[in-house]
C-alpha cells in the first residue's frame, strides 16, 4: 500500500446520494453518476470521481448510511435535477494508494488507521474519500484520502 500526505484542493461537485448498508450499491449510485457524467461530456481522461462514505457503520444503522457517488465538476458547468450539487473541502489528508478489489479494500480499512496514528497524525473531522483519476479506473486501483490534522 502506497502511502503519502497531500494537500487536496476545494472541489465544486456532482454527486448522486445512495441510502443503505455499504456495498454493492454504492456501485449502482456509482454507475448512476457516471452514466450522467458521459452524457454531459463530463467523464474524460481528466475526470476526478470521488465515493465518499458520510457515515460510520460501527454506529449508524445500515439502512441509515449515506454513500455519495461524485465527480469534480468547473464552477460554469451546469447541472440537473439527475444529481445534487456540492463543495467539497480541501485540506492535508493522507492518501493510501490501494488496488480496488474487496479483499484489498478491506485490509486497508483495518490498516490505515493504526498507520495514521504511527505517522504522528489525528483524524480531521472530514468525511475520508475514495479518489479514482486517470488510468486508476482502467487499472482498478483507488485512492483512500483520510483528513488529517498533527496530534
Amino acid at each position: 500500500m502506497e502511502t503519502r500526505v497531500e494537500t487536496l484542493p476545494n472541489y465544486r461537485i456532482a454527486y448522486v446520494r445512495q441510502y443503505g448498508p455499504y456495498g454493492p450499491a454504492n456501485l449502482q449510485a456509482m454507475q448512476k453518476l457516471k452514466k450522467w457524467a458521459m452524457e454531459k461530456g463530463l467523464l474524460t481522461e481528466s475526470a476526478i470521481l470521488f465515493g465518499i462514505p458520510q457515515d460510520n457503520p460501527q454506529t449508524t444503522l445500515p439502512e441509515k448510511c449515506r454513500y455519495d457517488a461524485c465527480i469534480a465538476i468547473r464552477n460554469d458547468e451546469q447541472i440537473d435535477d439527475l444529481v445534487c450539487e456540492s463543495e467539497l473541502q480541501g485540506g492535508v489528508y493522507v492518501i493510501f494508494t490501494i488496488k480496488h478489489t474487496a479483499e484489498d479494500v478491506q485490509r486497508a480499512w483495518t490498516e490505515i488507521f493504526p498507520a495514521i496514528h504511527n505517522m504522528g497524525f489525528q483524524i480531521d473531522g472530514k468525511p475520508i474519500l475514495e479518489k479514482y483519476s486517470g488510468d486508476m479506473l482502467k487499472n482498478d486501483f483507488c485512492e483512500i484520502c483520510v483528513p488529517i490534522k498533527p496530534v
